[in-house]
């Protein structure tokens, strides 16, 4: 593998704001040593990783280093490209929150995380799609891109880590009604919620779990939908967010290659953590449109789906 490793052509987009990491330095340098060629090239601000994306030119792999908002830029410069002049995507974790990262078991270490881009085979997954706009892991609506929270002890005995942790966001928030329809391919709902989390990756907000069926290549999107819980109904709610149904009374879980939201009023949605504003949406899931590194026994892999 060696000799074809050498003659690949492979840049590195980098986050201008972590560009002093040493150890990302550091382990460039070593696979340039060992005959690697990386060209580097830096952001300076908003658009630069997407432009960088499109002006590269002909490439093996392309290895995005930085946080989600930087793989969300490179992703809509993949997307910009016709589907053959796509290259392999490889990601350098150098985020805060690296959501999208975590739930691949990418590892955050710079060295173990570019050794593995630059030894690693790509796989073909999917892409979410909301109106014209790309998002690689999450599309959320009443979570915030840090979510911080103090949880009731007696939902933390009620529920999982991951579970109570979500609960606690949703109850401390107190968030916005947004009332609207939404509709699936095998139903069409009305009412109003303060959460809605549209996911290709599993989880958001620096490391909650919202989605935790998802799969990064199985053509579907995980719709997680929760609705106003009453302090009468914690314990309803609790016990839904651990089945995950599609008819719960206050939370409900579809899985689904596309889902519209019609909503009374704009409503502000986060996509890889970057805000945006939509007046109505339709999310989608392309599938195989990109091919990733990822480890071996990725979490989010239809077979090795844990």
């Amino acid at each position: 593998m060696g000799t074809k490793a050498r003659s690949r052509k492979v840049q590195l987009i980098l986050n201008g704001k972590v560009a002093g990491n040493d150890a990302l330095r550091t382990a460039v340098a070593q696979q340039r040593a060992v005959g690697h060629s990386i060209e580097v090239r830096v952001t300076l601000g908003k658009g630069d990783a997407r432009r960088f994306v499109t002006e590269a030119g002909e490439l093996d792999l392309l290895v995005a280093a930085g946080g989600d908002g930087t793989l969300n830029e490179v992703v809509h410069g993949l997307m910009a490209l016709s589907t053959d002049a796509r290259p392999v995507l490889g990601v350098v974790p150098l985020g805060t929150a690296n959501d999208f990262a975590t739930g691949c078991d990418i590892p955050r270490d710079p060295h173990e995380a570019l050794a593995l881009c630059m030894e690693g085979e790509g796989v073909p997954i999917d892409v979410g799609k909301a109106n014209e706009h790309w998002f690689l892991n999450a599309a959320s609506v009443g979570f915030g891109a840090e979510v911080t929270a103090t949880t009731p002890p007696e939902l933390k005995r009620l529920l999982g880590p991951a579970a109570y942790t979500v609960m606690g966001a949703i109850l401390a928030m107190n968030p916005h009604q947004y009332h609207g329809r939404l509709i699936l391919p095998d139903r069409e709902i009305t009412g109003s919620g303060p959460v809605a989390i549209v996911g290709n990756g599993r989880q958001t907000g620096g490391g909650m779990q919202v989605a935790p069926r998802a799969r990064i290549d199985d053509g579907l999107l995980d719709v997680l939908v929760v609705r106003h819980i009453p302090p009468t109904a914690l314990l309803t709610a609790a016990r839904e967010l651990q089945e995950l149904s599609a008819d719960g009374e206050y939370i409900s879980y579809w899985q689904t290659p596309w889902a519209e939201v019609y909503p009374d009023e704009s409503i502000p949605v986060n996509l890889d953590g970057e805000p945006v504003q939509f007046s109505s949406v339709r999310y989608e899931a392309v599938p195989r449109a990109i091919r990733l590194i990822v480890p071996p026994n990725c979490p989010l892999l239809s077979a090795t789906a844990k």
